[in-house]
């Protein structure tokens, strides 16, 4: 048995830690490992077996992240090559009632990874909301009003938009806020319905307009809201760009998610 936080760093190529990372989430130790820096949390007496095996581009991984308040999974998908340093995120679903990214963010995991870059796809951060078709999770609380920036009270335990009784109160946001922090990713989409229109968020114009165009839907400024994620994101990670796109009300077409994964393709190769 070797510990594995007593590796030197400077002997082991991101690679390695990379897939050391993943063997610790499959055993089921806490997804803070997947990216070692200054702000991960080292355990006391972390002890696994390594097992010597080469991690190739293109990667394709499934990633335990966590459970809702309800104990579903959470999970995500890592696609491309691990030696990226920064990679591209995409959150499918953050409301329940707003779940049409979803299968944009399933279609880019059954696709081929890239070879060059990666993506962190996770195609239902509320999956309580999801299965119950409520805009909150299940302790009624609206996630994208619950991160750190600007946070404030909204509403009260039952409104549409309540953001919870302080900020980062709700697992899912935790987990969303862990993963960005420790990959510290140079380009996030969220995706929400109904209102067909990509937002400019507050990270570079030239990326959403690029992803506009991509994806056919228009490029428009919406209402800051206290405590959203994307505008957290763009706050707190000042040189990335973290933005919203609004998709179309229902189902979306098979037209609409091959315009989404191909367009998030197309930001990795053209921003990486």
């Amino acid at each position: 048995m070797l510990n594995f936080w007593q590796l030197s760093i400077s002997c082991v190529g991101r690679r390695a830690l990379f897939a050391l990372a993943l063997a610790l989430i499959t055993a089921g130790v806490a997804f803070a490992v997947l990216r070692l820096g200054p702000s991960a949390e080292r355990p006391a007496s972390t002890s696994t077996t390594i097992v010597h095996a080469r991690l190739e581009a293109p990667l394709r991984q499934k990633l335990a992240l966590g459970t809702s308040v309800r104990g579903r999974r959470i999970n995500a998908f890592a696609l491309g090559d691990p030696d990226t340093a920064q990679p591209l995120v995409v959150v499918g679903a953050i409301h329940g009632d707003e779940p049409a990214g979803i299968s944009i963010a399933r279609d880019l995991a059954a696709d081929p990874p890239p070879r060059s870059g990666l993506i962190l796809t996770i195609p239902d951060l509320n999956p309580d909301g999801v299965a119950a078709g409520t805009r909150q999770n299940a302790r009624g609380v609206d996630l994208n009003r619950n991160f750190p920036w600007r946070w404030r009270r909204l509403e009260r335990l039952g409104g549409p938009e309540y953001s919870g009784p302080r900020p980062l109160s709700e697992p899912e946001s935790r987990l969303a806020r862990s993963l960005i922090l420790r990959t510290r990713p140079r380009i996030t989409v969220w995706f929400h319905q109904p209102l067909s229109v990509v937002d400019e968020s507050g990270g570079s114009r030239r990326i959403e307009r690029t992803f506009a165009r991509l994806i056919q839907l228009p490029l428009h400024r919406l209402t800051r809201y206290a405590g959203s994620a994307a505008s957290w994101q763009d706050h707190r990670l000042p040189g990335t760009t973290a933005f919203v796109v609004e998709l179309p009300p229902g189902k979306p077409s098979p037209g609409l998610v091959e315009r989404g994964s191909d367009g998030i393709r197309t930001l990795l190769r053209r921003f990486d």
